[in-house]
């Protein structure tokens, strides 16, 4: 299959140092906000890459569900291969591909679990139907059929039918703590914007080649 002319002009702006904030989260704020606002379907939707075990690297899409100073949260299960691998190497990279916007953000960190108070005031928030599913997944371990699977969210319904669902004690949050966050923006003729920030004490502010 031929890919070589799947191509196209970055027109969407340029990203200009002058405008550029001394905190980093001033301008993702910025851009999370755009994001949501231009109605992309995931806008909070990132990839997480992490180093297994074994030494591969590996990447899936989550929702990022909170940002501050201390850092970006996104909930998972505890067992499942990314949260094995963050407990094994505790350091991983989130990339947004605001593709529509003609805009990336990477952010590489340390990552730690959240406290279990925090990971239940959140895990009550979600829809019974996402509460009862993270009862139902042994994430990232081979099932036999889709009936299975469904067979297992009915004994999940079944066994919460007349309380309320708890946090699985297997389920719940991370917290990445930003040392490196890049923001690209896409240029006419390949001439990209790139910025990253580096922490050392302080922000860091450099602009890249593209």
């Amino acid at each position: 299959m031929e890919l070589k002319d799947y191509r196209r002009q970055y027109t969407k702006g340029g990203l200009a140092r002058a405008a550029l904030p001394k905190n980093p989260l001033d301008l993702f704020t910025q851009w999370q906000s755009d994001a949501a606002q231009a109605g992309l379907a995931d806008p909070t939707g990132c990839v997480v890459a992490t180093v297994q075990p074994d030494g591969s690297v590996r990447q899936r899409f989550v929702l990022l569900k909170g940002f501050d100073e201390q850092g970006f949260v996104f909930f998972t299960n505890y067992q499942s291969d990314k949260a094995v691998a963050l407990a094994s190497y505790g350091r991983a990279s989130i990339l947004f591909p605001w593709n529509e916007l003609d805009r990336q953000v990477s952010i590489s960190g340390e990552v730690t679990k959240i406290s279990e108070e925090a990971s239940d005031a959140y895990f009550s928030t979600r829809p019974y139907a996402s509460q009862i599913a993270a009862w139902t997944s042994d994430q990232s371990r081979p099932i036999a059929s889709r009936s299975d699977l469904e067979a297992q969210y009915q004994r999940a319904v079944e066994r919460f039918e007349d309380t309320d669902v708890a946090r699985p004690p297997h389920w719940g949050g991370f917290r990445l703590t930003p040392q490196r966050i890049e923001f690209w923006q896409g240029g006419s003729d390949r001439l990209h914007d790139r910025f990253v920030y580096d922490f050392d004490a302080a922000w860091v502010l450099t602009r890249l080649q593209p």
